[in-house]
């Protein structure tokens, strides 16, 4: 059991370790395609009537105002990076493991979802960014996941296949045989506003036969996503 819990905290490093990657990629490129910062004229070049106080002089007097000008720019745009519109929120709720043929494991679910798109890669397979979750049954088990999505625009339709591993705690529910479980799940939403998404999801959760038993659960969501 402790190799499972050892297994998953090693991905979630490699999951920020991932994150951390892509965030200096993006600031690498953002700095590549600025314009070069104009070149530093001290008060005595441009001998402005403003700057003969001395210590007293006004800021765009000092010998560097334009380099910690550009500095302060660039710190804003790094601290706004969470603030560009990318940050997409999905609430959705469903049926927890559908195929259940006795029927004493089915149940509802209702869950929570954030995928932050300004830290996405584009790659022949099509766009990724990460994504992090989690839901809670009606029988009080819970998931807990972190992973990767992709996105394919369809004009108005969308379909997001992704794969996450996560934490699996089986509450009164259904024993899925260990506490690492990976998740498969495909989307397919509509935008219905500018930032709004309704769609409909079916996931599949295992764990690849590595505990003590795998019965799997299929799942079935009703999705709401809005992005701010």
């Amino acid at each position: 059991m402790m190799n499972y819990v050892k297994i998953f905290f090693i991905f979630l490093t490699l999951c920020i370790f991932s994150v951390t990657n892509s965030l200096r990629a993006s600031d690498s490129e953002t700095n590549k395609n600025k314009p070069k910062t104009p070149k530093i004229i001290s008060a005595v070049e441009i001998k402005d009537p403003d700057c003969k106080w001395g210590l007293f002089n006004p800021p765009k007097c000092r010998k560097n105002y334009e380099g910690i000008k550009q500095l302060s720019e660039n710190m804003d745009e790094k601290q706004n990076i969470f603030n560009q519109g990318d940050q997409n929120f999905s609430m959705y709720t469903g049926t927890f493991d559908i195929l259940d043929e006795e029927g004493d494991e089915q149940t509802t679910l209702i869950g929570i979802e954030h995928k932050n798109e300004s830290l996405f890669r584009n790659t022949w397979l099509g766009k990724f960014s990460p994504t992090t979750g989690g839901f809670v049954t009606g029988k009080n088990s819970l998931y807990l996941y972190t992973g990767i999505e992709a996105d394919y625009d369809l004009g108005i339709i969308n379909i997001s296949p992704s794969f996450s591993p996560g934490y699996y705690h089986k509450g009164d529910g259904k024993d899925l045989g260990s506490v690492l479980e990976f998740k498969s799940e495909i989307k397919l939403g509509i935008n219905i506003f500018e930032n709004s998404n309704f769609g409909y999801s079916y996931s599949h959760i295992s764990n690849n036969d590595w505990g003590e038993r795998n019965p799997g659960t299929d799942n079935q969501q009703i999705t709401f996503s809005r992005k701010f």
